[in-house]
């Protein structure tokens, strides 16, 4: 290949390696499952009712049966897995990165089992098992996914290209977040129906020069932290795996103003979502979880000033 040498420089990223370095490269998370749909000519897939709506997008593509299942007030299956026929397949999601304990006893007992790892970015693929990560849930990028199976396809896909998705990361540090945000709401409309490709170069340049031990000690201390000073008044309780590094830090609050009170103090935190709404009764557990759950966010970004900040406005 003749690359262009001297002239102006492109992006300076640092060079290291991907955390995910076995995986098949794609661009979305959505897409991931596409594939695994196509080239495991799933008849079926049983899906979490508490889940993100995207993932309709390649069931309804593919034209995939599905079937809903719940969850208990652990975020584990309530499912009678003998029902799994051959060309059956069951999608579990790790609940921000929290639930790997579980699935491995899940792995044990459940035949055709697709993990659902875009909030567990850390957790290792499970031999037997076919598992797809998202990225942009973790770092700062807009797009890009990992994918693991053992059936692949023979088809050359064409790489994609992701300089465009960048606004909302690049105002997000030269302005401010609220100026990047409609921007960020755009991305993601960007990233709605688009073909399967490989994961772009510059997603992949950047995804290479990520810190990823720093990360999760990082990820994992916050989490911490806000459990100790949270733990005694939140419903859920969480026992973390060795290869758990989590997305979030999950508090149940019964207070309907406190979502409201933390984004009036520049605290943002995502809904998981709202979707669910739709799809329920008002019993159940998942439409609770979806009004109840506030999402604290522990991230690379954060310390400790930061999370006595979130503290405050929680207990004060």
């Amino acid at each position: 290949m003749n690359r262009a040498i001297g002239g102006y420089f492109g992006l300076e990223t640092g060079s290291g390696n991907e955390f995910h370095t076995d995986g098949l490269r794609l661009n979305t998370g959505r897409n991931a499952l596409e594939y695994l749909l196509i080239s495991k000519n799933i008849e079926k897939l049983f899906i979490p009712l508490y889940t993100c709506d995207v993932l309709m997008e390649p069931i309804k593509k593919v034209g995939v049966d599905f079937e809903f299942y719940n969850i208990d007030e652990n975020f584990e299956a309530v499912f009678e897995f003998d029902k799994i026929q051959k060309k059956d397949y069951f999608l579990y999601t790790n609940y921000f990165g929290l639930k790997g304990k579980y699935i491995l006893t899940l792995a044990e007992k459940c035949n055709n089992l697709i993990i659902d790892n875009a909030q567990a970015f850390y957790n290792k693929p499970i031999k037997g098992t076919h598992s797809f990560y998202s990225a942009r849930k973790f770092f700062g990028v807009p797009d890009g996914a990992y994918l693991y199976t053992d059936s692949m396809l023979d088809i050359d896909f064409e790489t994609d290209i992701s300089y465009q998705r960048f606004e909302h990361l690049l105002r997000r540090i030269d302005i401010s977040a609220e100026n990047g945000y409609s921007y960020f709401l755009n991305n993601e409309l960007l990233l709605n129906n688009l073909p399967i490709m490989k994961m772009s170069n510059l997603t992949r340049r950047i995804l290479n020069s990520v810190n990823y031990e720093q990360v999760a000690m990082v990820r994992l201390d916050n989490f911490k932290y806000l459990d100790e000073n949270l733990g005694n008044i939140n419903r859920l309780s969480f026992s973390i795996g060795n290869n758990d590094i989590p997305m979030v830090y999950p508090f149940y609050s019964i207070d309907n103003r406190l979502r409201a009170k933390l984004i009036e103090n520049k605290v943002y935190t995502p809904i998981y979502w709202p979707n669910v709404l739709n799809w329920t009764t008002d019993n159940s557990v998942e439409r609770d979880y979806t009004q109840n759950i506030i999402h604290l966010p522990i991230d690379q970004r954060i310390g400790k000033a930061e999370l006595d900040r979130i503290l405050d406005i929680i207990l004060n």
